[in-house]
Protein backbone atom coordinates (compact mmCIF):
# COMPACT_ATOMS: atom_id res chain seq x y z
CA UNK A 1 0.00 0.00 0.00
CA UNK A 2 1.89 3.57 -1.34
CA UNK A 3 1.61 6.71 0.85
CA UNK A 4 -0.77 8.18 -1.77
CA UNK A 5 -3.67 5.40 -0.85
CA UNK A 6 -4.06 6.93 2.60
CA UNK A 7 -3.03 10.78 1.83
CA UNK A 8 -5.08 13.22 3.75
CA UNK A 9 -7.66 15.53 2.29
CA UNK A 10 -9.42 18.30 2.93
CA UNK A 11 -10.51 17.33 6.97
CA UNK A 12 -13.51 18.41 8.79
CA UNK A 13 -13.76 18.20 12.87
CA UNK A 14 -13.38 14.67 13.57
CA UNK A 15 -16.18 12.99 15.93
CA UNK A 16 -18.41 15.49 14.94
CA UNK A 17 -21.47 13.85 12.89
CA UNK A 18 -22.35 15.58 9.82
CA UNK A 19 -25.66 16.92 8.87
CA UNK A 20 -27.25 15.63 5.99
CA UNK A 21 -26.89 12.49 4.23
CA UNK A 22 -23.50 11.01 4.97
CA UNK A 23 -21.58 10.41 1.55
CA UNK A 24 -17.93 8.59 0.95
CA UNK A 25 -16.59 12.38 1.06
CA UNK A 26 -18.10 12.91 4.52
CA UNK A 27 -16.26 10.06 5.66
CA UNK A 28 -12.75 11.36 3.56
CA UNK A 29 -12.99 15.00 5.26
CA UNK A 30 -13.91 13.01 8.70
CA UNK A 31 -10.69 10.44 8.86
CA UNK A 32 -8.31 12.77 6.62
CA UNK A 33 -8.65 9.59 3.85
CA UNK A 34 -8.77 9.77 0.05
CA UNK A 35 -11.92 9.22 -1.02
CA UNK A 36 -10.91 5.57 -3.19
CA UNK A 37 -9.28 4.69 0.42
CA UNK A 38 -12.39 5.06 1.69
CA UNK A 39 -14.41 2.78 -0.89
CA UNK A 40 -11.56 -0.02 -0.62
CA UNK A 41 -11.71 0.09 2.78
CA UNK A 42 -15.83 -0.44 3.38
CA UNK A 43 -15.31 -3.24 0.71
CA UNK A 44 -13.02 -4.71 2.90
CA UNK A 45 -9.85 -4.54 0.57
CA UNK A 46 -7.40 -6.78 1.69
CA UNK A 47 -4.82 -4.59 0.45
CA UNK A 48 -5.28 -2.24 3.25
CA UNK A 49 -4.50 -1.88 6.81
CA UNK A 50 -6.93 -4.07 8.99
CA UNK A 51 -6.94 -1.24 11.81
CA UNK A 52 -7.56 1.33 8.68
CA UNK A 53 -10.83 -0.82 7.42
CA UNK A 54 -12.13 -1.38 11.03
CA UNK A 55 -12.10 2.43 12.23
CA UNK A 56 -13.61 3.50 8.34
CA UNK A 57 -16.49 1.13 9.21
CA UNK A 58 -16.77 1.98 12.67
CA UNK A 59 -17.13 5.93 11.72
CA UNK A 60 -19.45 4.61 8.84
CA UNK A 61 -21.91 3.02 11.09
CA UNK A 62 -21.52 5.98 13.28
CA UNK A 63 -23.02 7.99 10.83
CA UNK A 64 -25.10 5.95 9.41
CA UNK A 65 -23.68 5.59 5.87
CA UNK A 66 -25.52 3.68 3.28
CA UNK A 67 -24.33 2.92 -0.36
CA UNK A 68 -26.10 4.41 -2.94
CA UNK A 69 -27.21 1.19 -4.34
CA UNK A 70 -28.54 2.10 -7.55
CA UNK A 71 -25.05 4.24 -8.12
CA UNK A 72 -23.62 0.65 -7.20
CA UNK A 73 -25.47 -1.01 -9.11
CA UNK A 74 -24.56 1.33 -12.10
CA UNK A 75 -21.04 1.14 -11.50
CA UNK A 76 -20.53 -2.72 -10.78
CA UNK A 77 -23.16 -4.31 -11.80
CA UNK A 78 -23.93 -5.62 -8.07
CA UNK A 79 -25.86 -4.94 -5.46
CA UNK A 80 -24.43 -6.43 -2.38
CA UNK A 81 -27.85 -7.47 -1.44
CA UNK A 82 -28.41 -11.07 -0.32
CA UNK A 83 -32.63 -12.06 -0.26
CA UNK A 84 -33.59 -14.47 2.05
CA UNK A 85 -37.55 -15.90 0.74
CA UNK A 86 -39.50 -16.84 3.46
CA UNK A 87 -42.93 -17.50 4.64
CA UNK A 88 -44.34 -15.75 6.83
CA UNK A 89 -45.60 -19.33 9.03
CA UNK A 90 -41.36 -20.35 8.90
CA UNK A 91 -41.23 -17.80 11.51
CA UNK A 92 -42.76 -20.06 14.26
CA UNK A 93 -40.99 -21.87 16.59
CA UNK A 94 -37.32 -19.79 15.81
CA UNK A 95 -36.49 -21.67 12.04
CA UNK A 96 -36.63 -18.08 10.01
CA UNK A 97 -35.20 -16.44 13.25
CA UNK A 98 -32.72 -19.29 13.29
CA UNK A 99 -31.73 -19.03 9.76
CA UNK A 100 -31.61 -15.46 9.46
CA UNK A 101 -28.82 -15.56 12.86
CA UNK A 102 -26.72 -17.91 10.58
CA UNK A 103 -27.42 -15.94 7.11
CA UNK A 104 -25.92 -12.39 8.95
CA UNK A 105 -23.30 -14.61 10.60
CA UNK A 106 -21.84 -15.98 7.36
CA UNK A 107 -22.47 -11.92 5.96
CA UNK A 108 -20.54 -10.13 9.03
CA UNK A 109 -17.50 -8.65 7.43
CA UNK A 110 -18.73 -8.76 4.10
CA UNK A 111 -20.36 -5.22 2.38
CA UNK A 112 -23.67 -7.76 1.91
CA UNK A 113 -26.84 -6.97 3.55
CA UNK A 114 -29.81 -8.98 4.09
CA UNK A 115 -33.49 -8.45 2.58
CA UNK A 116 -36.08 -10.43 3.53
CA UNK A 117 -38.84 -11.24 0.88
CA UNK A 118 -42.50 -12.78 2.28
CA UNK A 119 -43.61 -15.37 0.47
CA UNK A 120 -47.89 -15.93 1.05
CA UNK A 121 -49.80 -18.86 0.68
CA UNK A 122 -51.65 -17.21 -2.37
CA UNK A 123 -48.34 -16.71 -4.22
CA UNK A 124 -46.81 -18.79 -6.20
CA UNK A 125 -43.34 -19.42 -5.28
CA UNK A 126 -41.47 -18.37 -8.28
CA UNK A 127 -43.02 -15.08 -8.52
CA UNK A 128 -40.66 -13.12 -5.84
CA UNK A 129 -37.54 -15.48 -7.10
CA UNK A 130 -38.49 -14.00 -10.79
CA UNK A 131 -38.97 -10.51 -9.59
CA UNK A 132 -35.40 -10.87 -7.68
CA UNK A 133 -33.59 -11.84 -11.01
CA UNK A 134 -35.45 -9.57 -13.42
CA UNK A 135 -35.45 -6.45 -11.63
CA UNK A 136 -31.69 -7.55 -10.03
CA UNK A 137 -32.93 -6.77 -6.91
CA UNK A 138 -30.16 -9.12 -5.33
CA UNK A 139 -26.80 -10.70 -6.00
CA UNK A 140 -27.78 -14.03 -4.67
CA UNK A 141 -31.11 -15.61 -3.56
CA UNK A 142 -31.84 -17.90 -0.31
CA UNK A 143 -34.91 -20.16 0.00
CA UNK A 144 -36.40 -23.17 1.62
CA UNK A 145 -38.99 -25.81 1.29
CA UNK A 146 -37.29 -27.59 -2.27
CA UNK A 147 -39.99 -29.81 -4.04
CA UNK A 148 -38.14 -32.89 -6.42
CA UNK A 149 -38.75 -30.48 -9.64
CA UNK A 150 -38.66 -27.51 -8.29
CA UNK A 151 -39.33 -24.78 -10.65
CA UNK A 152 -37.18 -22.14 -8.48
CA UNK A 153 -34.02 -24.35 -8.69
CA UNK A 154 -34.78 -24.96 -12.78
CA UNK A 155 -35.26 -21.07 -13.68
CA UNK A 156 -32.24 -20.28 -11.64
CA UNK A 157 -30.03 -22.70 -12.67
CA UNK A 158 -31.05 -21.64 -16.13
CA UNK A 159 -30.42 -18.23 -15.99
CA UNK A 160 -26.98 -19.16 -13.96
CA UNK A 161 -28.20 -16.82 -11.37
CA UNK A 162 -26.43 -17.31 -7.51
CA UNK A 163 -28.59 -19.07 -5.01
CA UNK A 164 -28.35 -21.43 -2.44
CA UNK A 165 -31.24 -23.69 -0.81
CA UNK A 166 -32.26 -25.31 2.36
CA UNK A 167 -33.53 -28.76 1.09
CA UNK A 168 -32.69 -30.48 -1.74
CA UNK A 169 -34.18 -31.69 -5.32
CA UNK A 170 -34.29 -34.45 -7.53
CA UNK A 171 -32.41 -32.72 -10.32
CA UNK A 172 -29.13 -35.01 -11.20
CA UNK A 173 -27.84 -31.42 -12.15
CA UNK A 174 -25.97 -30.41 -8.70
CA UNK A 175 -27.20 -27.54 -7.08
CA UNK A 176 -26.08 -25.72 -3.88
CA UNK A 177 -28.25 -26.71 -0.73
CA UNK A 178 -27.59 -27.40 2.99
CA UNK A 179 -30.02 -30.16 4.37
CA UNK A 180 -30.50 -32.30 7.04
CA UNK A 181 -31.00 -35.63 6.53
CA UNK A 182 -34.11 -36.86 7.06
CA UNK A 183 -34.00 -40.47 5.71
CA UNK A 184 -31.64 -41.06 8.34
CA UNK A 185 -33.34 -39.29 11.36
CA UNK A 186 -36.84 -40.84 10.60
CA UNK A 187 -34.98 -44.77 10.56
CA UNK A 188 -33.20 -44.42 13.58
CA UNK A 189 -35.77 -42.99 15.29
CA UNK A 190 -38.27 -45.71 14.18
CA UNK A 191 -35.69 -47.84 15.57
CA UNK A 192 -35.21 -46.16 18.60
CA UNK A 193 -38.92 -46.41 19.38
CA UNK A 194 -38.67 -49.99 18.29
CA UNK A 195 -36.53 -50.29 21.57
CA UNK A 196 -38.34 -48.55 23.90
CA UNK A 197 -41.71 -51.57 22.85
CA UNK A 198 -43.26 -49.69 20.64
CA UNK A 199 -45.52 -52.14 18.62
CA UNK A 200 -46.78 -49.26 15.80
CA UNK A 201 -44.96 -45.90 14.75
CA UNK A 202 -47.13 -42.88 13.18
CA UNK A 203 -45.59 -40.13 12.21
CA UNK A 204 -47.42 -36.20 10.77
CA UNK A 205 -46.22 -35.34 7.45
CA UNK A 206 -44.91 -32.19 6.09
CA UNK A 207 -47.18 -31.56 2.67
CA UNK A 208 -46.86 -34.01 -0.10
CA UNK A 209 -45.10 -31.63 -2.37
CA UNK A 210 -41.81 -31.62 -0.66
CA UNK A 211 -38.93 -33.98 -1.36
CA UNK A 212 -38.03 -34.52 2.62
CA UNK A 213 -42.03 -35.82 3.00
CA UNK A 214 -40.46 -38.45 0.99
CA UNK A 215 -37.38 -39.28 2.72
CA UNK A 216 -39.56 -39.03 6.27
CA UNK A 217 -41.50 -42.03 4.99
CA UNK A 218 -38.93 -43.79 3.46
CA UNK A 219 -37.10 -43.98 6.70
CA UNK A 220 -39.90 -44.80 9.23
CA UNK A 221 -40.83 -47.66 6.25
CA UNK A 222 -37.53 -49.22 6.44
CA UNK A 223 -37.19 -48.93 10.11
CA UNK A 224 -40.33 -50.35 10.84
CA UNK A 225 -39.20 -52.98 8.69
CA UNK A 226 -36.39 -53.60 10.26
CA UNK A 227 -37.70 -53.77 13.63
CA UNK A 228 -40.46 -55.98 12.59
CA UNK A 229 -43.31 -53.28 13.56
CA UNK A 230 -46.10 -51.21 12.04
CA UNK A 231 -46.18 -48.06 10.62
CA UNK A 232 -48.81 -45.41 9.43
CA UNK A 233 -48.68 -41.98 8.34
CA UNK A 234 -51.36 -39.73 10.12
CA UNK A 235 -54.25 -38.88 7.80
CA UNK A 236 -56.29 -35.17 7.11
CA UNK A 237 -53.36 -33.42 8.70
CA UNK A 238 -49.95 -32.16 8.10
CA UNK A 239 -46.85 -30.45 9.38
CA UNK A 240 -48.76 -27.35 7.85
CA UNK A 241 -52.21 -27.84 9.60
CA UNK A 242 -52.70 -25.82 12.72
CA UNK A 243 -51.89 -27.02 15.48
CA UNK A 244 -55.30 -27.42 17.13
CA UNK A 245 -56.20 -30.05 14.37
CA UNK A 246 -53.74 -32.04 14.96
CA UNK A 247 -54.43 -32.25 18.55
CA UNK A 248 -57.88 -33.27 17.74
CA UNK A 249 -56.28 -35.85 14.89
CA UNK A 250 -54.06 -37.23 17.77
CA UNK A 251 -57.11 -37.66 20.21
CA UNK A 252 -59.25 -39.43 17.73
CA UNK A 253 -57.11 -41.61 16.57
CA UNK A 254 -56.20 -42.68 19.81
CA UNK A 255 -59.55 -43.81 20.38
CA UNK A 256 -59.70 -45.84 17.57
CA UNK A 257 -58.85 -49.54 17.13
CA UNK A 258 -54.97 -50.12 17.06
CA UNK A 259 -53.50 -46.78 17.65
CA UNK A 260 -50.00 -45.80 17.57
CA UNK A 261 -48.08 -46.06 20.49
CA UNK A 262 -45.08 -44.26 18.86
CA UNK A 263 -44.83 -40.60 17.15
CA UNK A 264 -41.62 -39.91 15.21
CA UNK A 265 -42.41 -36.01 15.24
CA UNK A 266 -40.44 -33.42 12.14
CA UNK A 267 -40.80 -30.45 14.56
CA UNK A 268 -41.00 -29.27 17.85
CA UNK A 269 -44.94 -27.86 17.17
CA UNK A 270 -45.72 -31.17 15.64
CA UNK A 271 -44.53 -32.89 18.96
CA UNK A 272 -45.98 -30.22 21.10
CA UNK A 273 -49.47 -31.36 19.46
CA UNK A 274 -49.10 -34.75 19.54
CA UNK A 275 -48.35 -35.02 22.78
CA UNK A 276 -51.25 -32.71 24.08
CA UNK A 277 -53.74 -35.12 21.77
CA UNK A 278 -52.12 -37.83 23.57
CA UNK A 279 -52.10 -36.44 27.03
CA UNK A 280 -55.58 -35.85 26.50
CA UNK A 281 -56.78 -38.98 24.84
CA UNK A 282 -55.18 -40.31 29.05
CA UNK A 283 -52.05 -41.97 27.55
CA UNK A 284 -48.63 -41.06 29.84
CA UNK A 285 -45.58 -40.09 27.72
CA UNK A 286 -42.63 -42.36 28.38
CA UNK A 287 -45.22 -44.89 29.76
CA UNK A 288 -47.55 -46.41 27.12
CA UNK A 289 -46.92 -44.13 24.59
CA UNK A 290 -43.03 -42.61 23.28
CA UNK A 291 -42.21 -39.96 21.34
CA UNK A 292 -38.87 -38.79 18.97
CA UNK A 293 -38.49 -35.66 17.81
CA UNK A 294 -36.17 -32.70 16.26
CA UNK A 295 -35.17 -29.86 18.05
CA UNK A 296 -34.29 -26.71 17.21
CA UNK A 297 -34.66 -24.66 20.25
CA UNK A 298 -33.94 -24.82 24.13
CA UNK A 299 -37.79 -24.44 25.22
CA UNK A 300 -39.42 -27.72 23.97
CA UNK A 301 -37.51 -29.85 26.77
CA UNK A 302 -38.54 -26.80 29.45
CA UNK A 303 -41.66 -28.51 28.55
CA UNK A 304 -41.94 -31.64 27.30
CA UNK A 305 -38.60 -33.78 29.51
CA UNK A 306 -39.79 -37.32 28.64
CA UNK A 307 -39.82 -36.90 24.73
CA UNK A 308 -36.47 -38.11 23.19
CA UNK A 309 -34.78 -34.94 21.01
CA UNK A 310 -32.32 -34.80 17.94
CA UNK A 311 -31.26 -31.83 17.51
CA UNK A 312 -31.29 -29.45 14.13
CA UNK A 313 -29.47 -26.53 14.04
CA UNK A 314 -31.19 -23.66 11.80
CA UNK A 315 -28.82 -21.36 12.80
CA UNK A 316 -26.04 -23.39 11.37
CA UNK A 317 -27.61 -24.07 8.24
CA UNK A 318 -28.14 -20.32 7.98
CA UNK A 319 -23.98 -19.61 7.99
CA UNK A 320 -23.47 -22.41 5.78
CA UNK A 321 -26.30 -21.07 3.31
CA UNK A 322 -24.89 -17.69 3.59
CA UNK A 323 -20.84 -19.22 3.26
CA UNK A 324 -22.05 -21.21 -0.22
CA UNK A 325 -23.79 -17.96 -1.29
CA UNK A 326 -20.98 -15.52 -1.43
CA UNK A 327 -18.74 -18.16 -2.69
CA UNK A 328 -21.12 -18.64 -5.69
CA UNK A 329 -21.65 -15.13 -6.11
CA UNK A 330 -18.00 -14.13 -6.43
CA UNK A 331 -17.41 -16.74 -9.06
CA UNK A 332 -17.28 -20.34 -8.13
CA UNK A 333 -19.72 -22.65 -10.56
CA UNK A 334 -17.01 -25.16 -11.67
CA UNK A 335 -17.33 -27.85 -9.15
CA UNK A 336 -20.77 -27.00 -7.18
CA UNK A 337 -21.33 -30.17 -5.54
CA UNK A 338 -18.46 -29.02 -3.16
CA UNK A 339 -21.04 -26.41 -2.11
CA UNK A 340 -23.87 -28.52 -0.63
CA UNK A 341 -23.64 -29.76 2.89
CA UNK A 342 -26.08 -32.95 4.53
CA UNK A 343 -26.43 -32.61 8.21
CA UNK A 344 -26.32 -36.55 9.42
CA UNK A 345 -28.76 -36.33 12.85
CA UNK A 346 -27.33 -38.45 15.68
CA UNK A 347 -29.38 -40.13 18.05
Amino acid sequence: MSDDDQAPVARSKRGVKPSGKPTLKTIAEMTGLAVTTISRALNNAPELAQDTRERVQKIAAEIGYLPDRAALRLKTGRTNVVALILEPEETIYGFGTNLVSGITEALRDTPYHLVITPLFRNVDPIVPVQHIVRNRMADGVIFSRAEPNDERIRYLLDENFPFAVHGRSAFSEPHPFVDFDNEAYAYHATKRLATKGCKKVSIVLPDSALTYTEHLKSGVLRGAQEAGIEAEFAADVNLSSHSDAMRSYIIKRAQRPNPPDGYVCASELSALAIIGGLTDAGHTLGDDVHVVTKQSSFMFMQFQPQAETVPEDFVHAGRELGQILLRRINGEQENLTHMQELRIPWL
